[in-house]
């Protein structure tokens, strides 16, 4: 068994408040360090800076490593634990801001950083989209980033799942009223790539939208590990067996027997 416990914090980020979040996130690992052993704590997209600022993106925007990473890379090495946590980045140069999650390893150093490759809506108007889908491997594991709604689309988890993603972390800024679409996705995306998917979504509100949470954890089975109530901020902790993914792609063989010579139309242009 390679079994290992899995936080999903559900916040809701100070809109512009880049040190009060930061400090915030720093209490929450903390709490939930001080009591149990915890290999993995899941955050929201944009955590350090909520959703809706517009032009200010470019004057918040961090670099990696810069400021904010650094900061939670100290908690994660004060208490042996993984950080995936959204943020926005920005480049050399300064115009360049990416809607960007980082993956943070129990010593404290950056894992891999994954920048937003699906924008929706205004996103566009504020970040400029990534390209790449990665995954690393840690100490329990192979683990994918995705951010908001990467979700929607099967390509990018089944992507992260053939590259030996075990764990697809999510972090997240869905709002309603799509919470239907939310869970359906979750269990979608989990199911038909055989892997578990843990996503934090943040609470809340801000100018235009409302964010609703129910952050969950869902095995490849399509089983419920955690999930959590709608709006209410804390956490939730889910105890995961990665052996389970190898084990069901075994049973189903659900990726050798892909045919990818008759799935050209995924990779066209529209």
């Amino acid at each position: 068994m390679r079994q290992i416990t899995v936080a999903t914090v559900q916040m809701a980020p100070r809109l512009g408040e880049v040190e009060a979040n930061l400090e915030r996130m720093g209490r929450w690992v903390e709490s939930i360090c001080r009591d149990q052993k915890v290999d993995l704590i899941v955050f929201p997209e944009l955590a350090t800076t909520g959703y809706e600022c517009g032009v200010r993106f470019a004057d918040l925007a961090e670099r990696i490593p810069g400021h904010v990473v650094n900061y939670l890379a100290k908690r994660a090495a004060d208490f042996s634990v993984h950080l995936a946590f959204g943020l926005a980045e920005k480049q050399k140069v300064e115009s360049v801001v990416y809607d960007s999650a980082v993956l943070i390893d129990s010593q404290g150093e950056v894992h891999t950083t994954y920048r937003k490759v699906h924008l929706r809506g205004e996103e566009r108007l504020a970040f400029r989209a990534g390209y790449r889908l990665v995954v690393g491997e840690t100490a329990f594991g192979m683990v994918g980033l995705l951010l908001g709604w990467d979700l929607a689309f099967p390509e990018a988890a089944r992507c992260l799942a053939l590259q030996g993603a075990e764990l697809v972390c999510v972090c997240a800024n869905w709002e309603r009223p799509h919470t239907a679409s939310w869970r359906h996705f979750l269990f979608a995306r989990a199911l038909e790539n055989a892997v578990f998917v843990a996503a934090a979504n943040r609470t809340g509100e801000e100018y235009t939208y409302s964010f609703f949470g129910a952050s969950t954890v869902v095995g490849p089975n399509g089983e419920i590990s955690s999930a959590m109530d709608e709006e209410a901020e804390g956490y939730a902790l889910a105890s995961i067996d990665l052996d389970e993914v190898r084990k069901k792609r075994e049973d189903t063989q659900l990726l050798q027997v892909r045919q990818p010579r008759s799935y050209r139309e995924i990779v066209r242009m529209y």
